[in-house]
């Protein structure tokens, strides 16, 4: 028997069953001057195929080409997803948390030809323009170019105003790239990683397996479109007919609590520093509710089990927290609980939720020690986390350092873990940030989350520092709470009956912020080197 096994998979039936489907279901967007956009699904459709025939006939490119975007979450940039995913265009989203040297390299290195830039994002790249060797022309994403300092630059809506849209999308191959994302936080420079048609259509699908969205449903992705294509929500939103809500530049506790109620958002997801500041919101305005969400989801980092706790009691939301990297397209895990645990206590369940969950329908992973031999599943033995599968990389972008990470048909991913024999993935650590004390091992990761399950404590990083005597010892870097007031005697009590003395970092620095990586990631490697000689200097 043979099917229509070589229809290639793309990203454009997808989207043409949707604006079939649900013409006139919301996409809101919040703009730079802080004003609402409304628009619908089928509105939106028109801009986005006016933009695809304007990147071919006004701009000049070609499928294969790479167009750049240095903007927030919104309407424009959605738009952009679309017209370069449908035509073979590649969508290359700029972080913009890097450095101007790693701009200006990712810009180069991935060849963009075009580059779509937010008006209140314009003076951060216009002292750059001069350094970018291949951009043949810079869009402001507005209705004009004003104030903008970029010469010659267009004006979005100048752009799409006099072309005649795009009336049917090309039949690609699947396999061909449709957006280039960076790392970030790494040494050296960034690398590249090419998402393509197929993968992300599988990404998409199984995804929306693994924790369906509905038409019913209101998305809100607090997580950036400029890095890792937002975990795909604005894919997996638009293929089950979701409203989507964009929320711009204001990411405050404020702003995204008002989009919640306002806009009757029922999912969102971001990185835990984005849920402290939810968190701390609530707290202070204890008259609002936000208990209509399903869930919010997590990833980016550890989810500490104490705000798991606080969200699930006082707003009546589930935090879900999922893994994954820029290497996994991204999401690859997700921490839900199966049927036979919902009538467990709240603690046990809080066991579960807490881990980075089980993996994605479609995906394998295994643990194996320094020597790549596996590690048995049994919740005790915890070794680095390989995983593999059909939207995981396999290599980076026109780089050397590929080797370093892909071994025999697996992603190295750096994090050391322990998985469950009911397939939940524990991670203890990043293998860098793993302490040697006496040459026993040190989870960071763990005495992290029990520091932030103290109520005076908003963030909590711990990295392990040179020490004459112990090879290296843990210090803690604590943000209090607003208003809160806590010690480091405080803290030392709170550890003694949560980990062994011997984790008990050695110190306890008090600071305003921990500086953290583009993709909102504590940035320990920062940590360590402005502290390198901290303990060795006490001595």
């Amino acid at each position: 028997m043979h099917m229509q096994d070589d229809f290639p998979l793309l990203l454009s039936t997808l989207y043409d069953n949707a604006v079939w489907q649900y013409p006139d279901q919301e996409i809101v967007s919040v703009e730079a001057d802080r004003s609402i956009h409304r628009t619908t699904y089928a509105e939106t459709d028109v801009r986005v195929r006016k933009l695809a025939a304007a990147l071919e006939q006004k701009l000049g490119t070609q499928v294969g080409d790479a167009i750049g975007t240095f903007a927030w979450n919104n309407h424009r940039h959605h738009e952009l997803y679309w017209a370069t995913a449908n035509t073979g265009r590649i969508c290359h989203t700029l972080n913009i948390r890097l450095f101007a040297e790693q701009l200006t390299y990712i810009v180069n290195h991935a060849q963009d030809k075009v580059m779509f830039i937010d008006p209140d994002l314009a003076p951060m790249i216009s002292p750059l323009v001069d350094t970018f060797s291949t951009v043949e022309h810079f869009v402001i994403m507005s209705d004009t170019t004003q104030d903008c300092g970029i010469d010659g630059a267009l004006a979005y809506e100048d752009l799409i105003a006099d072309v005649e849209p795009v009336t049917e999308w090309p039949i690609l191959d699947e396999r061909s790239p449709m957006m280039y994302c960076y790392t970030s936080g790494t040494t050296g420079n960034p690398k590249g990683v090419a998402y393509t048609q197929r993968s992300t259509y599988l990404h998409t699908i199984s995804n929306l397996v693994a924790y369906p969205l509905s038409a019913d449903d209101n998305v809100l992705p607090v997580v950036p479109m400029f890095h890792a294509s937002a975990w795909g929500y604005p894919f997996m939103a638009i293929t089950v007919g979701a409203k989507l809500t964009y929320p711009g530049p204001d990411l405050s506790g404020e702003g995204l609590v008002n989009l919640f109620v306002n806009e009757n958002v029922t999912f969102s997801g971001g990185v835990p520093t984005v849920w402290v500041g939810i968190e701390e919101y609530l707290r202070a305005h204890p008259d609002v509710d936000i208990s209509h969400m399903r869930a919010l989801f997590c990833g980016g980092s550890a989810v500490p089990r104490s705000m798991i706790d606080w969200f699930e009691k006082n707003a009546g939301v589930r935090v879900i927290q999922g893994w994954g990297m820029t290497e996994t397209n991204p999401i690859a895990s997700i921490a839900t609980l199966k049927p036979s645990m919902h009538h467990l206590p709240w603690r046990e369940q809080l066991d579960v939720l807490e881990t980075a969950g089980r993996p994605i329908p479609g995906l394998q992973v295994k643990i194996v020690d320094e020597n790549f031999q596996p590690l048995p599943h049994d919740g005790e033995a915890f070794g680095e986390l390989l995983i593999r599968g059909p939207w995981i990389a396999a290599e980076y972008l026109k780089d050397e350092r590929s080797s370093e990470s892909f071994v025999d048909g697996w992603l190295r991913t750096g994090d050391v873990c322990k998985i469950t024999p009911e397939g939940y993935i524990r991670i203890t650590d990043r293998a860098k940030d793993l302490i040697k004390s006496g040459g026993e091992w040190i989870s960071s990761l763990d005495v992290e989350n029990e520091i932030m399950g103290h109520e005076a404590v908003a963030e909590a990083t711990v990295v392990g520092l040179a020490h004459p005597k112990w090879q290296e010892r843990p210090v803690a870097f604590i943000v209090a709470k607003s208003g809160s007031s806590v010690t480091a005697d405080d803290l030392r009590a709170h550890l003694s009956t949560r980990i062994a003395d011997w984790w008990i970092p050695d110190d306890f620095i008090f600071i305003d912020d921990i500086p953290k990586t583009g993709t909102g990631k504590f940035d320990k490697k920062v940590v360590r080197a402005k502290y390198a000689d901290l303990l060795t200097e006490q001595e």
